[in-house]
Formats: structure tokens, C-alpha cells, sequence
């Protein structure tokens, strides 16, 4: 089975709630990431909330803006289905 990511919901303490096909919801820190040179652009809180979408059927930033599922940055979906379990955010 390939986990597809439907929906993901992007919150001010950089973590990402994120939403699978299947129904499984988890809740991914991306904090760790921000070290790395090409997530960078995602320090800035605006960007990391506003870029914040689903491509290649998986969570990605769209940095440029195009929707270019190449020209993204992603996060393996099998990573992401990994994690445990967590509670709907309720907004």
C-alpha cells in the first residue's frame, strides 16, 4: 500500500497535522528540518503556513508558488504514515 496524503493543516508551532486516505492522522514536528540549508525559506513563519500543501500526493511546501510537483519540497509519505497516531486538531 502507497499512503496518500489528502489534507494538511499547517500550525504556528511548526507542526503539520496530516490527514491519509485511509483516515490515519498524524501529527509531523517539522522544527528539525529548519536546520537543513534547503528548508531554509520555511523559517519564516509566513511561508512555512502559506506554502504548506499536498503534492505528489504527500505533504510538500510550494516555495515558488507554481505547483510544480518537481520543483517542491516534500516529505516521504511512507515517513509521515509512520508516525503515531494522533487526535483530529479542532480548531
Amino acid at each position: 500500500m502507497f499512503p496518500k496524503v489528502v489534507q494538511v493543516i499547517p500550525t504556528e508551532d511548526y507542526t503539520v497535522y496530516i490527514y491519509f486516505e485511509d483516515g490515519k492522522i498524524v501529527c509531523y514536528d517539522a522544527s528539525p528540518l529548519l536546520n537543513k540549508e534547503v528548508f531554509a525559506p520555511l523559517k519564516d513563519i509566513h511561508t512555512f503556513l502559506n506554502t504548506c500543501t499536498v503534492m505528489n500526493d504527500t505533504l510538500a511546501w510550494d516555495i515558488k508558488g507554481n505547483r510544480n510537483e518537481y520543483d517542491c519540497l516534500d516529505i516521504d509519505p511512507d515517513t509521515l504514515y509512520a508516525l503515531p497516531y494522533t487526535q483530529e486538531m479542532i480548531a
